[in-house]
């Protein structure tokens, strides 16, 4: 079963969401719209946060089966059908306009950044929107197991880093996989493990733990993508598959069109994180 039919499943037999919790994602998209632009890290906790990605008509199946090959940084939750806006995990949202930025791609190159996207879907009306699982999400686990989450604390983007590791590909696309990073107290790496390995649909477990030359990571201080880290004595930096990966894909493969999310500023879905909790 793919990752899109994995989660298919899992929102048709979903928990019906609360009121609470509808209210929250509501409220963090409205909020969006009314312009905030920061990242969503810590942004009603306990509901799902997805990485978007889209792309014409015509190279839908081959991103699809990108993220089918590459299920650790590309678990795919939901995918509209070309044009549509609305997703299925949060009613009345609107994907022009309920993320903080968007990236926009031509030709494999990063030529905008927009707070509002709803142009960009009126001038390529095919457009084919996929959301993945973000890692994100599990964080209120983490900090619910008093588990410190140092981006957080610091008020940060997490670190993001362009690795080594290739990709498996798929059609036209390849590309490297971009991970982000934790530092965990070294005593509570296994717990973190343990937490995040029951949210398959938002990347899992750690691809990583220890030495980030392993990933071919030169310089922690200089992420590819969000902000530096903050590193206690004491932590042990942890890495986990990101959803930024598919960007680096975007920038390797240059279809002719993308538009993705900016780097760390999702969007929050209603779906309640236990849906996804193994």
């Amino acid at each position: 079963m793919t990752p899109a039919e994995t989660s298919a499943g899992a929102a048709a037999g979903a928990t019906p969401t609360t009121p609470a919790e509808s209210s929250a994602g509501a409220e963090a998209r409205a909020r969006i719209r009314a312009g905030f632009t920061g990242p969503t890290s810590g942004m009603a906790p306990g509901l799902v946060q997805a990485n978007l990605i889209a792309v014409p008509a015509d190279w839908a199946f081959d991103v699809l089966l990108f993220a089918q090959r590459n299920p650790k940084p590309c678990p795919v939750i939901d995918v509209l059908e070309p044009g549509r806006v609305e997703s299925a995990l949060a009613a009345g949202s609107d994907l022009r306009t309920d993320l903080p930025r968007y990236r926009v791609w031509e030709d494999g190159q990063l030529t905008a950044e927009v707070d509002d996207a709803s142009s960009v879907f009126a001038d390529h009306p095919d457009l084919v929107s996929f959301l993945i699982g973000c890692s994100f999400t599990f964080e209120a686990d983490l900090a619910r197991a008093r588990i410190p989450i140092r981006h957080q604390e610091a008020g940060r983007n997490v670190p993001m880093y362009r690795t080594s590791t290739a990709c498996r590909p798929a059609g036209r696309i390849s590309g490297d996989m971009v991970v982000s990073l934790r530092p965990i107290p070294a005593a509570q790496v296994a717990e973190a493990v343990r937490i995040t390995d029951r949210f398959p649909a938002v990347h899992g477990a750690p691809v990583h733990i220890g030495d980030p030359a392993a990933l071919g990571i030169r310089d922690l201080d200089a992420p590819d993508f969000g902000d530096s880290p903050v590193i206690e004595s004491g932590d042990v930096p942890v890495f986990w598959a990101c959803g930024v990966t598919p960007q680096v894909a975007i920038a390797e493969s240059a279809p002719p069109f993308a538009l993705t999310h900016s780097p760390g500023r999702m969007f929050i879905t209603d779906a309640p994180e236990s849906d996804y909790r193994q």
